[in-house]
């Protein structure tokens, strides 16, 4: 009888060992702009390809962001981390450093060298561990590479412990790299700059793949002339740079032999689905739906080549939306709620003339940068006057201006939740505040900070596995999705 049952306990473990063993490649996707709507609205337009079969098999759900979206990579760091930016340290793609009062981008690195590109990166910036990390600390012997359009994208989907991270280099129509990474340059990617393949697929027009009258929001100009690009032109959101980055995904596959032992392997690979003329994340225009239908094709070939190579069972592919463009500007004034701009340099000049009143003719304002006013702590210390004071006569101040929501000095944010989980102590400056619903943040007359005017955009997930495996719960914030792939 012990026989028995030392045998019957063997084989469950065996079976809960096999169930839940981790799959030998992960794809982990992080499109630009994909949405639950669009994927919803074209659905009949996809029989077959990868879009199809995710919407058939994977788990679904849309998770929503606990801290403020700006349309810029602080969502990527947030869905890579698991943390919020107060935790990450991503809060905005660029920051305002005080020593020389200008904004600086975020993940400049000057210890390090580009590979191809005088661009200077790596994820030192980023403060909590990546799915890579976690992978790479996990799995030491894992295979991991990042593959991006953009480099700020690239190198937080790479984290700290990729193999190697490359990007799309438009101007030069080669592949490029951050030689923070150990393996520099992939050789698949290498050898596609020899070959010229960038250019190759940059040197076609891109029209409708199907008849103008056949897609479901055509412009009025499109219905007259349909549309044509010189891909070249717009390299980065065209269907052929989702096409680049699957291409290398799969070369690099082959020739580094991701998924084929017993060692999990990662991909990480951003997509876009934003066309040339988006000017909102939701379908508004045949070249926009265009990008879906072209995604879909290279997502299908993707799954295919994979399926052959490593078996359908040994693999998984998580796909993450990311909000960039939120609701366009115009929709919302169709609908009688117009957008209106705050400019926060001439919020900060006012607040300059404010202080001058108050304490003399001086520079009290160093500057100001996304949703922060920053004072000019030397001066205030010279002048032996209270800082907090001087926050608290700030925030009131701004508290008068048409669009502020609520002002308040830095060390009072953490009363409030959604702001305190939206900035980076290092970055914040003395003072922060929150625009009403339908305000858009500029920098200055010129240059948008906050793109997204959607109060609270949220992004699809799809989790596929080719074997049974857990899957979570419905509800998740985007504070779980990196976790999902360990799961």
């Amino acid at each position: 009888m012990r026989t028995i049952y030392l045998y019957i306990t063997l084989i469950i473990s065996l079976s809960v060992s096999f169930i839940t063993a981790a799959p030998r490649l992960t794809v982990v996707a992080i499109v630009d702009g994909l949405t639950t709507e669009n994927l919803t609205l074209l659905r009949p337009y996809w029989q077959v390809g990868g879009l199809r079969t995710l919407s058939e098999e994977a788990f679904q759900t849309a998770v929503a962001y606990p801290h403020l979206v700006y349309g810029g990579n602080e969502t990527t760091a947030t869905l890579v981390t698991g943390v919020t930016p107060d935790r990450h340290g991503y809060s905005m793609d660029r920051y305002f450093l005080r020593r020389d009062r200008m904004t600086h981008d975020m993940l400049t690195d000057e210890s390090v060298r580009g590979i191809g590109t005088p661009l200077q990166l790596s994820a030192r910036a980023l403060l909590s561990q990546t799915m890579t990390d976690k992978m790479r600390l996990r799995y030491p012997a894992a295979k991991i590479y990042a593959i991006g359009i953009h480099p700020e994208t690239g190198i937080l989907l790479a984290g700290h412990a990729a193999n190697a991270c490359c990007w799309i280099d438009g101007p030069t129509q080669q592949w490029v790299a951050s030689a923070a990474y150990s393996e520099g340059l992939p050789s698949a990617a290498f050898e596609q700059n020899k070959n010229g393949r960038i250019a190759t697929l940059a040197a076609r027009q891109w029209t409708p793949r199907m008849d103008i009258l056949t897609y479901t929001a055509p412009t009025e100009k499109e219905r007259k002339k349909g549309f044509v690009y010189n891909v070249a032109d717009v390299l980065m959101q065209a269907p052929e740079a989702n096409t680049l980055v699957i291409e290398l995904a799969l070369e690099i596959q082959k020739t580094e032999n991701l998924g084929m032992d017993a060692t999990p392997d990662m991909l990480m690979l951003e997509l876009n689905t934003l066309s040339p003329n988006a000017s909102s994340d939701y379908i508004a225009s045949a070249e926009h739906e265009d990008m879906y239908l072209w995604l879909n094709q290279d997502l299908g070939f993707l799954m295919e080549q994979l399926d052959r190579r490593i078996g359908r069972e040994n693999y998984q592919i998580l796909l993450v939306g990311r909000p960039v463009l939120g609701i366009d500007a115009q929709s919302l004034s169709d609908i009688n709620m117009p957008v209106q701009t705050f400019n926060a340099d001439r919020a900060a000049a006012l607040t300059g003339t404010y202080l001058m009143a108050l304490y003399g003719h001086e520079r009290w304002v160093d500057g100001a940068y996304g949703q922060s006013i920053y004072l000019n702590r030397t001066l205030i210390e010279q002048k032996r006057l209270s800082l907090e004071t001087i926050q608290r006569q700030v925030a009131n101040f701004l508290m008068d201006f048409e669009g502020i929501q609520t002002a308040m000095p830095a060390y009072e944010a953490s009363r409030y939740p959604l702001i305190n989980a939206s900035l980076c102590k290092r970055h914040t400056g003395d003072v922060v505040f929150m625009l009403e619903p339908g305000w858009q943040l500029m920098q200055d007359d010129k240059h948008a900070v906050d793109f997204v005017v959607d109060d609270n955009p949220t992004s699809p997930v799809m989790l596929w596995s080719g074997t049974i495996r857990p899957m979570p719960q419905e509800e998740l914030d985007a504070t779980d999705v990196a976790e999902l792939i360990f799961q």
